[in-house]
């Protein structure tokens, strides 16, 4: 039986590369805000005796959380057989210990809510650091995948000697694997953070990579304050070709615009989230996981019975 894919949203560009992958049904959602603020949902496909996948866009959780969670308790109600879903940016991984004194820990927090309310997760590159993997916090089957090869067909298709850029020690593991992949050299910057948006980095010796184009690779591109600085110091270093490479592209407060002007040649993430510079497919990556999840699912209800 196929699945049906019902996108949380109505602007995610995933949706429709992603049913297509699948060879899921289209599920068809009506959401809304009553006046005082509270969510609508009105599932307007049958999904009684079929497995379910929420496509959601993560990125704004508090605004989304709460009709994430009513959703996957009403397809339950009528009569899905799973629900599972799909956050390719997946929230509230980056407060995964207690800094100060009283401070909420919400990483597993909301792995352990989410886990209550769906079958299973596929996440793309999420912001691991204190926790290695999902499974150390989530008690469902949680995949977390990685863009590195898009990304790496991205630069083979250049054509080009470069020089991959992390502007910052967390940026290493996605650099890494990236030039792993591609064959291309790699550095990492040091960052000193000066306040919310006011950072400093430092780049290594650079004189060897002469007549290399510089691509500055990381996670997720939000505020754009630390991809700015690593910019700034690529062209006091002397590189006149440098483009920028996300696996999520936030790009708020005008970042886009703002690494344009600076000089980015070419900017570019995946279409996890909706923008004009979010134009890489993740669908060929998500959707043997999520077919796997979907046996795993099916067989265990066949064991179950």
């Amino acid at each position: 039986m196929k699945p049906i894919l019902i996108p949380l949203q109505s602007d995610l560009p995933l949706f429709q590369h992603l049913c297509t992958a699948l060879d899921a049904e289209a599920g068809e959602l009506e959401r809304r805000r009553f006046p005082d603020g509270e969510s609508y949902l009105r599932v307007h496909s049958a999904v009684a005796a079929k497995p379910c996948i929420v496509l959601a866009n993560l990125s704004d959780p508090d605004a989304n959380i709460p009709a994430l969670l009513f959703l996957a308790d009403t397809l339950r109600e009528l009569g899905a057989t799973s629900v599972g879903v799909v956050a390719p940016y997946l929230c509230y991984m980056r407060q995964d210990r207690r800094f100060h004194t009283g401070e909420a820990v919400t990483a597993p927090s909301f792995a352990r809510l989410l886990s209550r309310y769906f079958d299973w997760l596929v996440c793309v590159d999420p912001h691991l650091h204190r926790i290695h993997r999902l499974q150390e916090v989530y008690s469902i089957p949680a995949v977390a995948l990685s863009a590195a090869p898009l990304l790496a067909s991205w630069i083979a298709a250049r054509d080009e000697p470069c020089l991959l850029v992390g502007p910052d020690a967390e940026s290493r593991q996605w650099v890494s694997a990236l030039a792993r992949q591609s064959g291309q050299p790699m550095i990492v910057g040091e960052k000193q953070r000066l306040g919310d948006r006011e950072v400093r980095i430092s780049l290594p010796a650079l004189s060897q990579y002469c007549g290399h184009s510089a691509v500055l690779v990381d996670d997720v591109i939000s505020s754009g304050h630390t991809a700015l600085e690593a910019l700034h110091r690529l062209r006091e270093a002397g590189f006149a070709r440098i483009d920028c490479l996300a696996v999520h592209g936030l790009f708020a407060e005008g970042a886009a615009e703002k690494l344009r002007r600076a000089g980015v040649r070419h900017l570019l993430a995946s279409n996890s989230l909706a923008g004009a510079d979010n134009r890489l497919d993740l669908s060929p990556l998500l959707a043997p996981a999520i077919h796997e999840l979907l046996n795993r699912s099916r067989s265990g209800r066949e064991n179950s019975q």
